[in-house]
């Protein structure tokens, strides 16, 4: 299964991706976190100490590896020719980083020059990696997007078997949520499912209204919880400083029941 998390700026989609992706581990299941954020705070919400996610070096950035698979160097991006399929089915493997649970991190980076569709060396690469990322077999892929909606043009997701929309109980996060699931059926992601985060008493009601006047439906809420503030001061992994706290179990509740939706919606790939 392959699970794109979005939404605007602040949101919390972070916390939900690193969180999910340490249950399911712990159920058992492969587990790789892409971390497709300019912002690259994955590695906190996983709980990779930061002695390891400091030198951990970005895929966009990784010069020698892009020379070496597309056959130029980064920055020739015009008048020279480079492999614009170049070979990437190892580099999760090779270049991710086990955190807890087993959860390997990938983290992409992202392109500083030439514009958001720039025919470039890095953006060759990063695009064959992630077309490669949506035909893993045996592995669950949880993708921590880039804030609000610039990456859905570049089809980012493109393939992915949901998109999580986080929103909070505010009109521009709502309103940018509306946006995304508008953007999200033009890249053939199947399931498109409002998270409302951060939902203290009374805000769930405002969710539900807003996203229903659109025709769309909320399918789960993280309630606000003091504790996901108390882990970010310390720099402690939620699920790691409160493993049993509302916000937590939640998402795990989260879990159970994206797993189910998901699980039932797959069609056979083989038949006998």
């Amino acid at each position: 299964m392959k699970i794109a998390v979005a939404g605007k700026g602040g949101v919390g989609k972070t916390l939900i991706a690193g969180t999910l992706a340490r249950i399911y581990a712990r159920k058992g299941y492969h587990v790789l976190a892409v971390d497709a954020d300019p912002a690259m705070n994955l590695a906190y919400a996983l709980g990779i100490p930061p002695e390891v996610s400091s030198n951990i070096v970005p895929v966009a950035e990784n010069s020698s590896l892009i020379e070496e698979r597309t056959g130029a160097k980064p920055g020739s991006a015009f008048g020279i020719f480079f492999s614009l399929t170049p070979t990437v089915d190892d580099i999760a493997d090779k270049y991710g980083v086990v955190g807890p649970d087993g959860v390997k991190l990938l983290v992409m980076g992202t392109i500083r020059s030439g514009g958001s569709g720039c025919t470039c060396p890095a953006n060759s690469l990063l695009s064959a990696l992630i077309r490669h990322i949506t035909l893993r077999r045996g592995d669950i892929v949880i993708m921590d997007m880039e804030a609000g909606l610039e990456h859905l043009g570049r089809a980012t997701a493109r393939g992915f078997d949901a998109l999580l929309c986080i929103v909070e109980p505010n009109a521009p996060s709502v309103e940018t949520g509306i946006r995304i699931r508008r953007l999200a059926g033009e890249i053939e992601i199947r399931e498109v499912l409002f998270i409302g985060n951060k939902i203290s008493a009374g805000e769930e009601d405002y969710i539900r209204r807003a996203l229903g006047e659109a025709g769309l439906e909320l399918f789960h809420t993280v309630p606000f919880d003091q504790n996901i503030i108390r882990a970010g001061i310390m720099r402690i992994a939620p699920i790691d400083y409160s493993p049993r706290s509302p916000a937590i179990l939640a998402i795990e509740e989260l879990g159970e029941k994206l797993m189910g939706r998901l699980m039932a919606n797959l069609t056979p790939t083989y038949k006998r």
